[in-house]
């Protein structure tokens, strides 16, 4: 996940190194890879002129001059897009961390993950319409969706909320752009399709940590090949109707690439605008998450490792008063082992199996007691 590091160090999320020293070292490599080669091919001979042919008198008598340049109507549409939102996308300055929000509304509420604010209760954030950072104040952080609101101080003129989109509509192979402020750089552009919709996906600490602990698991989620680098997490993904479609959160890594893992092109993650409007508007209205709408089995869990160290289930640590769990029976030292038709390994699958699912529906629950296998229906709560 994107989890916030001092800005020395770079991983895939909310941290970032100092925007000089990125700036620098991203230069450099843009040189390099955009280097061409500086010789160009000969213009080909011009054919003898045929017999009879009279060779022309001057050269202004066979040039034409070079057609007008005319922008086409997707160039235009992408220009379109990012003069009406990338106003709207901010630098959210942590203290240890750099990370890009939304600014949601007039009144000054912005949007953002609730990993690039952390633990953090105060901030600095450039804004579009003014050069020095403005001071804001956390409402209110719910990092279960890994989501988050920030008020300003004080609402500068001309300050603009972003329009949310309809996350039903969004569409496999859609245009859509990344705004934010990828490794310090504020006010950037990366652009890409909808790669797929609908994924459920985990957020860990690290790439396993032998604990199963997760900080987030997140259903519905919007893969895109947009580019999504560390400081773009918070910002927004934006389809060509200007309109934003969800927040890049996090990048895949590939954990067989360099050891602890390495960027996986092209394949990035972004919390879908409906749960952004469904979190932000009760953060808003009552400074806290009421409603989750995410089901939840009642327990306390923790990763068991078999005999190979290798996840075999979630050890039931503690049951909630009130809770499905409790009621159906289950008890601390039982072995949650499959939801319905999943098999559950560890504590990052079971979050994944209640993510897509939703409170109040009875699911079969397997579980080991000692050497017996037993299955009960519980009744889901919500988180």
């Amino acid at each position: 996940m994107d989890a916030s590091l001092p800005r020395r160090h770079v991983l895939r999320g909310s941290a970032t190194v100092p925007p000089l020293t990125v700036a620098a070292g991203l230069c450099a490599v843009a040189l390099a890879g955009c280097s061409a080669a500086s010789g160009t091919s000969a213009a080909p001979a011009a054919p003898p002129a045929a017999r009879g042919t009279a060779a022309p008198s001057s050269p202004a008598a066979t040039e034409r001059p070079a057609p007008p340049h005319t922008a086409n109507g997707l160039q235009t549409d992408y220009e379109n897009t990012i003069g009406k939102v990338l106003p709207s996308v901010v630098q959210i300055d942590a203290g240890d961390s750099l990370g890009s929000g939304i600014v949601y509304d007039g009144s000054g509420h912005i949007v953002t993950n609730a990993h690039v604010v952390g633990s953090k209760k105060t901030f600095k954030v450039t804004v579009a319409t003014r050069e020095q950072p403005l001071t804001a104040r956390l409402v209110s952080s719910f990092p279960q969706q890994d989501l988050a609101v920030i008020k300003l101080d004080s609402v500068p003129k001309g300050l603009k909320g972003a329009v949310f989109g309809d996350s039903s509509k969004v569409a496999v192979g859609q245009i859509v752009l990344a705004m934010g402020s990828p490794l310090g750089l504020s006010s950037s552009v990366t652009q890409g399709i909808v790669s797929a919709v609908g994924r459920t996906v985990s957020e860990g600490k690290g790439q396993s940590g032998g604990t199963g602990a997760t900080i987030a698991t997140i259903a519905n989620m919007v893969q895109t090949s947009a580019a999504i680098n560390p400081g773009n997490s918070g910002g927004a993904l934006v389809d060509l109707d200007s309109e934003v479609i969800g927040i890049p959160t996090l990048a895949a890594t590939d954990p067989q690439i360099g050891g602890g893992g390495s960027a996986a092109p092209g394949i990035g993650f972004a919390i879908p605008a409906s749960t952004v409007k469904n979190v932000a508007d009760q953060i808003i209205k009552s400074g806290k998450v009421t409603h989750s709408g995410r089901a939840a089995l009642g327990i306390t869990g923790r990763t068991v490792l078999g005999p190979d160290l290798q996840p075999t289930g979630v050890a039931v640590v503690s049951t909630a008063e009130g809770g499905g769990a409790r009621a159906a029976g289950l008890k601390p030292g039982d072995i949650v082992v499959r939801v319905g038709g999943e098999r559950i390994t560890d504590i990052a699958s079971l979050s994944e199996v209640l993510a897509g699912d939703r409170p109040g529906r009875r699911a079969t629950v397997t579980y080991l007691r000692g050497d017996a296998t037993k299955t009960v229906k519980v009744t889901l709560g919500e988180m």
